[in-house]
């Protein structure tokens, strides 16, 4: 699948989403979810193809086929959700094949629609734990209302594929050959409180000290806060800012162009810290002001490059 988000500018604030359904039998009635996925992490969408079985697995993990010769787990994203499938289900079925933290995964859902691009200013985070069976709302990143008052889930499937155990974060490199070696602030942008954990750890065993913000709106609102504490020697305590690019309100992209368009900020290096990890991505965050791009979470990688950035910053 040719990625369609090529026209979207660096710093618009929108993003494009498979729509895709996912349909639910209960009793006589079948009921029709629908759900999001970003373009940036979709590969292709194919028919489902014919899968080899893994004794030992969950049920909702339908097997594993040879994509180009790359061996690709496929999950049924309706049995993971506990969604009593109907017959009709079977009818337009496909495969979504994914690709986010440098893993390649294949989800089946019930029907695949359009593309569609919507302002992350319009996604709301989510913060209702019924909004679709079997999920608790830390398995949806965001909801966004679409035509008909028709109600878009955009499903987290970083951790589903992490609940499925499918993926761990390599956080095993402790950092100790750069242990307490840095000073002052970084501030870290990341809608997940798990992955701001994580990034939080890592900095603190740096030396820095952190500040959290949920979304890029909040992120500016912290920089004002900080210049209102230290004015024109902001650059002097904030060292780096580490940020998500998926978040609601506002994504990592516009962030990063609104900071580096305040002449205030525009001298404070930011590192992207992302599960999408194609290269268009990464291109688009140096085109919107990063001075680096990492894939969600590789322990080694994140020590070196926040260091790098960080040296080449202060000399």
């Amino acid at each position: 699948m040719a990625h369609h988000d090529d026209g979207l500018k660096v710093g618009s604030n929108e993003m494009e989403l498979v729509d895709f359904r996912i349909l639910k039998k209960e009793g006589d009635r079948i009921y029709e979810g629908i759900y999001g996925v970003n373009v940036s992490k979709v590969r292709e969408i194919i028919k489902i193809p014919v899968l080899t079985e893994l004794p030992g697995t969950p049920e909702f993990i339908e097997g594993i086929f040879d994509l180009r010769d790359v061996v690709i787990p496929v999950v049924n994203l309706a049995k993971w959700m506990g969604v009593e499938e109907p017959e009709e289900a079977a009818l337009n079925a496909k495969v979504i094949i994914t690709e986010f933290n440098n893993v390649l995964i294949g989800f089946i859902v019930h029907d695949t629609k359009r593309i569609r691009r919507i302002s992350w200013s319009d996604i709301e985070p989510s913060t209702f734990a019924s909004s679709a069976p079997g999920m608790d709302s830390s398995k949806i990143t965001g909801v966004t209302k679409i035509e008909g008052d028709s109600v878009l889930l955009i499903l987290d499937l970083e951790s589903v594929v992490m609940d499925l155990g499918l993926y761990e974060p390599d956080i095993n490199d402790d950092g100790e050959h750069i242990k307490d070696e840095f000073s002052g602030i970084a501030l870290v942008l990341d809608d997940s409180s798990t992955a701001r954990k994580i990034v939080k750890e890592a900095l603190k065993k740096m030396g820095f000290e952190v500040i959290e913000a949920g979304d890029g709106q909040e992120g500016l609102d912290k920089l004002d806060e900080l210049y209102s504490r230290y004015g024109e020697d902001i650059s002097k305590h904030l060292k780096i800012i580490i940020s998500d690019v998926e978040m609601p309100k506002m994504d990592g992209f516009h962030f990063a162009a609104n900071a580096k368009d305040d002449i205030r900020f525009k001298d404070i290096p930011i590192v992207f810290n992302s599960s999408i990890s194609d290269h268009f991505s990464e291109s688009r965050g140096i085109e919107a002001g990063g001075e680096g791009y990492l894939v969600k979470f590789q322990g080694g990688e994140f020590y070196d490059e926040v260091a790098r950035v960080v040296r080449a910053h202060t000399n």
